[in-house]
């Protein structure tokens, strides 16, 4: 139960960090919920709050089978929906809560019109991912959605898909707008296939300034060195912690 006190008190507080003013109290209640239901770790990256909702991700649910010694999943691929020429494919997932278990099975699809640009070519694996998600939401009865699920609803309008260079740099001689640090930020968002205005919005929450012009060349720097890390270590979390920015409207950071 101390745990669980500590792990909800760390989840509301992250939460608080992130988001701020844009957390109501609906969403915070919910988020103790969820945490004190399934333990999720928002730290983790297991949850995820876009668009005023949470979604689970698929770190989470796996660790969620974890602490309830899934027996195992089974996975298969839907031959009669799929087809690799256009990049459709289709999986059956089944989750065997124990041995005796008679499975929860889920269906997940994934095409180029219904996953985000930043995984084109990868569909198959997102549309295993996808079944794997809903097997195991029913087998454990988690009624929100996973975020790998929402497909191309949690992608960026067109407009902000394309390529948005840096602020220059300020008369104010702050120097976060010098060649190293801006270079070294847009290789990080080529890289790992990053989308630049999710990117920014993030940056301008960890410098905890209103427009990057404030932020201190110090500050840019350290954002660019937790970027590369966090892409590196766990792309799939960096993914979900930037597409909770989606709902910004365009330009406010």
């Amino acid at each position: 139960m101390r745990r669980l006190r500590e792990l909800t008190l760390l989840n509301r507080r992250l939460a608080q960090k992130l988001w701020g003013q844009r957390l109501s109290r609906l969403q915070v209640r919910s988020l103790v919920d969820l945490t004190q239901s399934f333990k999720f770790s928002l730290a983790a990256g297991e949850l995820i709050l876009i668009d005023g909702r949470w979604y689970v991700t698929h770190s989470g649910l796996l660790s969620l089978a974890r602490r309830y010694r899934c027996a195992g999943i089974h996975v298969a691929l839907v031959e009669k929906f799929s087809d690799q020429a256009s990049a459709r494919w289709a999986f059956t997932a089944t989750v065997y809560k124990s041995r005796l278990c008679k499975g929860f099975w889920g269906y997940g699809d994934a095409n180029p019109s219904n996953v985000s640009p930043l995984v084109h070519g990868a569909e198959m694996r997102v549309a295993e991912t996808r079944a794997v998600n809903r097997a195991l939401r029913k087998a454990y009865g988690i009624g929100i959605c996973s975020v790998e699920e929402i497909g191309a609803i949690a992608e960026p309008p067109q407009a902000s898909r394309e390529p948005k260079k840096l602020p220059p740099q300020p008369a104010n001689g702050n120097g976060h707008g010098s060649p190293k640090v801006r270079d070294r930020l847009c290789q990080v968002i080529r890289q790992h296939q990053l989308d630049p205005n999710l990117v920014k919005s993030s940056a301008t929450d960890f410098c905890s300034v209103k427009t990057l012009r404030d932020a201190t060349r110090e500050q840019v720097e350290n954002f660019v060195a937790h970027l590369s890390d966090w892409a590196e270590k766990d792309r799939n979390a960096l993914l979900c912690q930037l597409n909770s920015y989606l709902g910004q409207k365009e330009g406010a950071a």
